[in-house]
C-alpha cells in the first residue's frame, strides 16, 4: 500500500495537562535523566479519575504528550546532543510528523485528580494524551546498541541534554 488514503483518520483528545518550571523549550532539559531534581505535575481531567485505581504503587510513570510548541515536521534535523544532521526516526527531536512525546517519569504522589512527578523534561501546559506505568518486567532492556549516540560521551550527553536549563 503507498500514501495513506486507505489509513483512517486519527484524532487524539488531551486526558489532562503537565505543569512544570520549563516556559523556555532551549533551557528544558532534553530527556527525564538530566531533569532529576525538576518537578511537575499532571492535572487530570475529572472524567478520568477513575483511571488512576491502583497507580499509587508504581514508581514511574511513561507520559504521551503532544510536543505543543514542536515547529513544521522536518525529516532531516540536528539533534540536541550532536553536530550532525540526523534523520528525525533516529532522534527523539519534536519536529515529527505526529509530535508526539513520551518521558519516563518518577510519580512522587496522587492528590485527586493531581499527580505529583520528578524528573520531568516536559514544557509547561503541555496536553497530556495518556499515561502508562513503567513495568520493569516489560519495560527494562538492557540496550546493546544506541546507534550515533554511543558516540557521544557522557559528559558531552550531560551538557547537551540540559541545555540551558539553569537549575542544578
Amino acid at each position: 500500500m503507498r500514501g495513506t488514503d486507505n489509513l483512517p483518520a486519527v484524532t487524539y483528545t488531551p486526558i489532562g495537562v503537565i505543569h512544570s518550571g520549563h516556559r523556555v523549550p532551549d533551557e528544558t532539559p532534553i530527556q527525564p535523566v538530566f531533569a532529576q531534581n525538576c518537578q511537575g505535575r499532571i492535572d487530570l481531567l475529572p472524567e478520568y479519575i477513575e483511571g488512576l485505581k491502583d497507580l499509587e504503587g508504581f514508581s514511574h510513570l511513561i507520559l504521551i504528550y503532544h510536543f505543543h510548541r514542536a515547529g513544521a515536521s522536518r525529516m532531516i534535523v540536528d539533534p540536541f546532543m550532536d553536530d550532525v544532521s540526523r534523520g528525525v526516526f533516529a532522534t527523539r527531536h519534536p519536529c515529527r510528523p505526529n509530535p508526539i512525546g513520551f518521558s519516563v517519569v518518577r510519580l512522587t504522589g496522587i492528590e485527586g485528580a493531581t499527580l505529583h512527578l520528578a524528573g520531568v523534561d516536559i514544557l509547561d501546559g503541555t496536553p497530556l494524551l495518556d499515561i502508562k506505568p513503567y513495568t520493569a518486567k516489560f519495560d527494562h532492556i538492557a540496550c546493546i546498541r544506541s546507534g550515533w549516540q554511543d558516540e557521544v560521551d557522557d559528559e558531552t550527553a550531560r551538557k547537551r541534554g540540559k541545555r540551558r536549563y539553569k537549575g542544578s
